[in-house]
């Protein structure tokens, strides 16, 4: 018990007061002292998830001193979640998983090899035509400012301007992508580090994943539902992109073909590698193609072009987008959209192709955590009503 006193006074003039001695115990306080519970819980979820961003940022830092050999495992990490259900498959038919791992990887490396060649080679070899194509669509364009009462010399000038940012950027397409990766140190040693990291993930993917499982500081339950979720949606997410990438860049191609656009081809191979990078790469490569098509055939072929952009980017791929997917992501569009450029903005290409997946995955294992606590919350609450009396 805790002794407080109260002085009561008898009046304004009076001159030796009555003291009353009230006792009252330590709990009598602690409506008066405690804090808010909403308060309170806002208070630490403050301080949680301050914790957590500084980690993750400083992890961030970290790897980022390491890029040389995160780079490579990151894009094996990658190629890895997808290509190793074909292991399994070929192990689960007697054949050696060492054996299936090799097989895969030699597959992966030749479907790689095709790509960069028709791709890059073809983006190259018309590299002439191209820039000749978005000459003309400059042209045009002054024009149209003419038409519109611009004078001359101020239509030039700014389509010069808009020319000279648009050459600039073709020539980044052309020149720097193979520099930015030279840049790691050399482009053989981050093609040989990812091929040999990405065999080792292929063969002993599940004693890796083991190891994960058992470093995290999460219980065991939580931690295999967590690798179990990120592969998943690293898995859906690809095969799906892939998938919808390529059915874009068909219908692209198919519409270019009938418009008469000229470079049909290399339109084609940027609508499908531009797809690998949501909402932004599949717009980019829209633009790329309709300034290829007003360059190229005039108006009337540049406005073709951008009606079959926008049906391929918009209506039909609506139509294959949720059987490409399946249950893979489980986020609105809005949202990916969202952590797409967030996740580029802050961690560049890396954020801009794992921030959708990555935040599938959290999401998806938060609900998994919330109903095995409303399972047990629920079997907890049956427990007193079953018992016997």
């Amino acid at each position: 018990m805790i002794r407080g006193r109260l002085r009561r006074t008898a009046g304004p003039t009076a001159e030796s007061p009555d003291e009353q001695v009230v006792e009252f115990a330590a709990g009598d306080l602690g409506g008066v002292l405690r804090l808010p519970e909403w308060l309170r819980i806002l208070g630490t979820s403050a301080w949680l998830t301050t914790g957590v961003i500084v980690l993750l940022l400083g992890l961030v830092w970290l790897l980022s001193l390491a890029h040389t050999i995160v780079m490579p495992l990151i894009a094996a990490g990658i190629v890895a979640s997808v290509g190793a259900p074909l292991v399994a498959w070929l192990n689960r038919h007697r054949l050696p998983r060492a054996l299936g791992a090799l097989l895969v990887l030699l597959a992966i490396v030749a479907i790689v090899v095709a790509m960069v060649v028709a791709i890059v080679g073809g983006v190259a070899g018309e590299a002439q035509a191209v820039a000749g194509n978005l000459d003309g669509a400059k042209q045009e364009i002054s024009g149209w400012l003419q038409d519109l009462g611009i004078s001359p010399g101020e239509a030039d000038s700014s389509t010069t301007q808009a020319g000279d940012s648009g050459s600039a950027a073709f020539h980044t397409l052309l020149d720097g992508v193979a520099k930015g990766i030279a840049g790691l140190t050399s482009l053989a040693f981050f093609l040989a580090l990812t091929t040999l990291a990405l065999f080792f993930l292929l063969k002993d993917g599940p004693q890796i994943r083991g190891w994960v499982e058992r470093a995290l500081p999460v219980p065991d339950t939580i931690a295999r539902a967590s690798t179990h979720r990120v592969l998943q949606s690293l898995r859906g997410y690809f095969v799906g992109v892939t998938v919808v990438a390529a059915w874009s860049a068909t219908i692209v191609g198919i519409g270019a073909l009938v418009l008469g656009v000229p470079l049909v081809g290399t339109i084609v191979a940027v609508t499908f590698v531009g797809g690998f990078i949501p909402y932004i790469g599949a717009w980019s490569a829209g633009i790329f193609a309709v300034l290829i098509a007003l360059g190229g055939g005039g108006t009337e072929e540049a406005a073709g072009m951008a009606v079959v952009q926008l049906l391929a980017n918009g209506l039909l791929q609506q139509v294959v987008q949720p059987f490409a997917y399946g249950a893979a992501l489980g986020l609105h569009p809005l949202a990916v959209l969202v952590v797409t450029i967030a996740g580029g903005a802050l961690f560049g290409a890396v954020g801009l192709v794992l921030a959708a997946p990555l935040t599938s995955a959290v999401v998806r294992l938060s609900g998994d955590i919330a109903r095995v606590r409303a399972a047990e919350a629920e079997a907890a609450a049956r427990a007193p009503a079953a018992a016997p009396g």
